[in-house]
């Protein structure tokens, strides 16, 4: 039985692997090289790497039992076109949700266009945790109060470089982080704001929540776009059941 998952998280990488292994042909899509990386190499298990155009996508999902969408909570765009291709096709499609973080006092914004404007009437370090797609938004904020942590990438070091933002700035690692790591890199770099999307348990974000609060950090929150979805239990559990009919 052959399943389309588009992925680029843990919980995809991880709905992958035990679907091989039960028997289902695999086919992940990532967005870059990154993913692949991450995805690794698995038998019963192909990769496809970057953007696909809608008709790429129609292709792919040809003959599927089943699509499931395991992207990021906050690609929306990725989610919707995945969604038309898979209605286009008479594919059945999962959307595989992670469960919401508790915010707790955390100031919570609609975008990081917001939280830069929110940070304009602040003083002190900002330490941005949104990734290099979301830099364009602060670029009205003087550069040295910005110490983003990205990707160890040319393409996000580069989107650093065209913000001007100073290279002793930058922090170029690969997270998840622990909370002991998070609380050295905010007193490092004497840090006042921690800028970060709710990317759940995969994401780290309550070791990041609680760095925030053991150091009395500001911790600015974009809010996650609104859906319905299912657990990762639920969608292997779909799966599963609809492999074993299959079989």
């Amino acid at each position: 039985m052959k399943i389309v998952i588009f992925s680029g998280t843990t919980e995809g990488r991880r709905l992958s692997g035990e679907l091989a292994e039960a028997g289902a042909e695999v086919t992940v899509c990532v967005a870059s090289d990154y993913g692949r990386e991450e995805q690794g190499e698995l038998p019963g298990i192909q990769v496809r790497v970057g953007p696909l155009s809608p008709e790429e996508k129609r292709e792919l999902l040809r003959g599927a039992a089943l699509c499931v969408d395991a992207t990021h909570p906050y690609a929306r765009h990725i989610s919707e076109s995945v969604k038309a291709a898979c209605e286009a096709e008479n594919t059945p499609l999962l959307r595989l949700k992670r469960p919401d973080s508790e915010l707790g006092d955390a100031h919570s914004v609609e975008s990081a266009a917001e939280a830069a404007a929110y940070l304009a009437q602040r003083e002190g370090n900002i330490l941005l945790t949104t990734g290099a797609k979301e830099l364009r938004s602060f670029a009205a904020l003087p550069p040295e109060r910005l110490f983003p942590r990205i990707l160890p990438s040319m393409e996000s070091i580069a989107a650093c470089e065209e913000m001007r933002i100073p290279h002793r700035n930058i922090i170029a690692m690969q997270g998840p982080f622990s909370k002991e790591m998070n609380t050295a890199t905010i007193r490092q770099y004497a840090i006042r704001f921690l800028v970060s999307k709710d990317g759940g348990e995969a994401g780290g974000f309550a070791e990041k929540a609680a760095a925030a609060k053991e150091t009395g950090t500001e911790l600015i929150v974009l809010r996650r776009p609104e859906e319905n979805g299912l657990s990762f239990d639920e969608v292997l559990n779909r799966c599963m059941t609809r492999l074993r009919v299959e079989i």
